[in-house]
């Protein structure tokens, strides 16, 4: 399951936006380190359902389908926030540091509205610093990075010397999921491929990290607190900074708030979508009343909608480049082999064949893969194709026989 990392300082919105994903009872509070252990739980990236397309009545079991809309699980990891010099171990920056080196990909919650000081304590909204408060996180990881690499100098300098500088250090950075590739990538931006790396200085580290950070790391600038006023003035500097399409306007403060209203049956709302009915015959208490025009005209009616699913579907479908990936067995009906319709849904990475897709499911249906059917068009597909979104696959094996006692 891809695993993603919420990151940022403390009272940005961290574990609001985790709950709001996750619907789990996180605690919440203005206190510094609130979030002393890290928080994982089950989020959901969507996508509309090919059930639609169909025109078929489908039971998932690995996902599920709200109102013809496909919501697949991911795992979503919330961590303490970060202090300045945490890449030293100051805070709770090692305990940190370790669990993001295992993401896929980051979700980086700035406070949009300036809402906090330098250190992360809450202060007047406006006198904050959303950009410089990203730029701060960003430090503390390329500094993280710089210092794993220099803490395994002699090492990198030992296994470049019989193998390549990219496999060297790639290596060292095993535990952050960096792969040679990716590595290599590094180097050519940063002009060190031709450079030995006995002779690289902090500061050509630290370049290095900086560049390598994005690549193993994609990272979506979650703007939060969008309800607020002050931070109409500050998203336009995040968006002018990251670019547009790094940068998302979101309130998780009023997802959340949807979602439990829903799970208390006060509301009909899908998360994502850009609007919320109050149910017939529901009583609402003022404060309730009060809360969700709060969000009507400070969110909806401004932002089309919260921000939390579309980014979260941003960092899966756009930043990681997956795909929905649809296999049945039986490609007239849709159905696995217990008459199951539609039942899975995969997340696979541009690129993926449909052996990756019988190795995904089961490490036997690669082994006796003999070929792939388009479901859709039941033309035969070739073992070099690329899946595409919302592909439908069948995957025929030979026969497997079983050993006589």
């Amino acid at each position: 399951m891809l695993t993603i990392g919420i990151v940022g300082k403390t009272n940005t919105g961290k574990t609001t936006l985790f709950n709001a994903a996750t619907l789990l009872n996180a605690k919440i509070s203005n206190f510094p380190f609130t979030t002393k252990e890290p928080n994982a739980g089950t989020a959901y990236v969507c996508d509309i359902c090919v059930c639609k397309e169909l025109d078929v009545k489908d039971n998932p079991l690995n996902s599920t389908c709200i109102d013809g809309w496909r919501y697949v699980p991911v795992k979503i990891v919330d961590v303490p926030g970060l202090v300045k010099d945490a890449w030293t171990g100051r805070g709770l920056g090692n305990q940190f540091l370790s669990v993001i080196g295992q993401a896929d990909a980051l979700i980086h919650v700035v406070d949009a509205s300036g809402s906090i000081d330098a250190d992360g304590k809450i202060t007047q909204p406006g006198s904050g610093n959303p950009v410089q408060d990203a730029i701060d996180i960003e430090m503390e990881l390329n500094r993280w990075i710089a210092e794993i690499i220099e803490r395994n100098r002699q090492f990198i300098i030992r296994e470049a010397s019989s193998s390549s500088l990219e496999e060297a250090i790639a290596k060292s950075l095993s535990g952050v999921k960096a792969n040679p590739l990716q590595v290599f990538q590094a180097l050519e931006k940063t002009e060190l491929k031709d450079v030995p790396f006995i002779k690289w200085d902090l500061n050509q580290t630290i370049k290095f990290a900086t560049f390598l950070l994005p690549i193993i790391k994609p990272t979506l600038i979650i703007a939060n607190k969008m309800d607020i006023l002050t931070s109409e003035s500050y998203l336009p500097m995040l968006t002018e900074y990251y670019g547009r399409s790094l940068v998302a306007a979101c309130s998780a403060k009023a997802e959340l708030v949807l979602r439990r209203a829903e799970k208390m049956g006060l509301l009909q709302y899908t998360p994502g979508q850009e609007k919320f009915r109050i149910k017939e015959n529901v009583r609402l208490t003022a404060n309730q009343r009060g809360a969700l025009r709060y969000i009507e005209t400070r969110v909806m009616a401004k932002w089309i909608s919260t921000g939390i699913q579309q980014a979260l579907n941003t960092v899966v479908f756009k930043l990681l480049k997956n795909n929905m990936i649809y296999p049945v067995s039986d490609e007239f009906k849709y159905t696995d082999h217990h008459g199951n319709v539609l039942p899975d849904v995969y997340l696979m990475p541009d690129g993926s064949t449909p052996i990756d897709l019988a190795r995904n499911i089961h490490t036997n249906l690669a082994k006796n893969y003999i070929l792939a059917i388009d479901a859709k068009t039941g033309i035969r597909l070739p073992k070099s194709y690329n899946l595409r979104h919302k592909d439908l696959v069948k995957i025929v094996t030979r026969p497997t026989t079983k050993r006589r006692k």
